[in-house]
């Protein structure tokens, strides 16, 4: 059975940078690709990005310059940065595989 499992910070001020983490087990990194989705508050999902099995990374236009994303393969992980974040950035993220299924996903509140 595949888990997937993000973890990272609740609470992140305006400004900072968020940095989250999606944990996998049951299957591995390099074999599909996996994904970053967030919903803000009373809104639709937005893709984030992805990582490919091969370790691509692909961004969404909207947030490419402020994101980065890693994956671990030691550890069969991969993580996302958002920098200079605003309240706009809270919301619930995911980590996913369109093939493999979702995280329960992780509220991020951004506030002062």
């Amino acid at each position: 059975q595949v888990q997937l499992q993000e973890s990272g910070p609740g609470l992140v001020k305006p400004s900072q940078t968020l940095s989250l983490t999606c944990t996998v087990s049951g299957a591995s990194i390099t074999s599909v690709n996996w994904e970053w989705i967030r919903q803000p508050p009373g809104k639709g999902l937005e893709w984030m990005g992805a990582i490919t099995d091969g370790g691509r990374f692909w961004y969404s236009p909207s947030l490419e310059s402020r994101m980065s994303l890693s994956r671990d393969t030691s550890k069969n992980r991969f993580t996302l940065q958002l920098n200079s974040v605003t309240p706009e950035d809270t919301g619930v993220y995911y980590c996913a595989s369109w093939q493999l299924g979702w995280g329960q996903g992780t509220q991020v509140t951004v506030s002062s």
